[in-house]
């Protein structure tokens, strides 16, 4: 096989090589919850994935936005030396909220954009310069859109500016254009891609059905589909944080359509790391439930006492034993 081998080589970049050369490890960023790592990922200790897109769609106040920054913030804390850059067309990041969560300001950057041609243009700009680096001179970085749904594109200003009552017929196109050009880039430089997205109702559906905005060209591209739907979560009267019902729409690693629980803070807490875990174990019998408590190491618990001292309960044996149930719950082939 030399004559392949030459031809490979004539082609001459980093990129091209047989398939036996090629680096097929699974790349991963925890986001700070384990039963959410194990929806997306198969493995509590996974999470989104590290070189691809993933997109986390709900209808309005759903947490979209607070969820994603949640995932920067453990992202930011995972990689001292990272950054994010963060597409806003929303007009919605201020300083004040970032500070309120314990997000790093000198290692994010707010790129405001308001057309799909400035989000594609600039983000891949920054890929392109940040690929021109050496490979040991690429710090960590990811990219988060928000939203997907409020970007307009340059023509439908201009028929808005001209009062023109057309309907833009490009936009899906260039949605789609945008994400072709993006997903190998981002795989390339090892750059995850996290783009919040808006979902209606389908009119006419023969049962309630969900769909994201924006056309196929997301659905097509992300590698993992997340809908989000919420309940508040009270601390006497004061509203502190959502739980949130996470569904895996599509999922490259995971099984599809399982859904999980997750705790978001509004505060610096963001996600909680280990909500959603006695659930977990005992829906797959890692932990049994004596009437309103648990039974773990041989002491019956409440929940919330669990979940105020997590370390103390959550022993490395009982990790383990969760992280083996989390493969058979949420991967396929883990057993029905």
């Amino acid at each position: 096989m030399d004559f392949f081998k030459d031809i490979i080589k004539e082609i001459g970049d980093d990129y091209t090589k047989l398939a036996s050369d090629v680096d097929d490890t699974e790349r991963f960023v925890d986001t700070g919850s384990y039963i959410f790592n194990a929806l997306v990922s198969g493995s509590i200790y996974g999470g989104i994935s590290g070189d691809k897109i993933t997109a986390i769609a709900g209808e309005t106040s759903t947490g979209k936005t607070f969820f994603s920054l949640a995932v920067v913030k453990n992202f930011l804390e995972k990689h001292p030396d990272g950054g994010v850059m963060y597409f806003d067309t929303e007009s919605a990041i201020k300083k004040n909220m970032l500070e309120t969560r314990g997000i790093d300001l000198e290692r994010f950057g707010h790129v405001q954009v308001v057309t799909i041609e400035q989000f594609r243009n600039r983000a891949l700009k920054i890929v392109d310069k940040y690929l021109s680096l050496p490979e040991d001179d690429r710090k960590p970085m990811m990219f988060v859109l928000d939203s997907l749904g409020m970007l307009s594109t340059e023509k439908e200003i201009k028929d808005v500016l001209e009062d023109k009552q057309t309907r833009d017929m490009t936009k899906s196109q260039l949605v789609k254009g945008a994400f072709r050009m993006l997903t190998l880039k981002l795989g390339q430089a090892n750059v995850p891609l996290i783009v919040t997205n808006h979902t209606y109702d389908v009119i006419g559906a023969y049962v309630p059905t969900k769909e994201m905005g924006g056309g196929s060209g997301l659905k097509y591209a992300a590698s993992t589909i997340i809908y989000l739907s919420k309940a508040k979560e009270k601390d006497g009267t004061e509203i502190v944080g959502n739980i949130i019902k996470a569904k895996a729409v599509k999922s490259r690693l995971s099984r599809e359509n399982r859904v999980a629980a997750i705790r978001l803070y509004y505060d610096e807490r963001g996600l909680d790391r280990y909500y959603g875990l006695l659930e977990l174990g005992e829906s797959t019998g890692v932990i049994k439930k004596v009437g309103n408590r648990y039974e773990i190491d041989g002491k019956k618990v409440y929940a919330k006492e669990v979940y105020s001292n997590p370390e103390k309960y959550f022993t490395d044996d009982l990790m383990s034993r969760l992280d083996e149930a989390a493969q058979k719950e949420f991967t396929y082939g883990g057993g029905e």
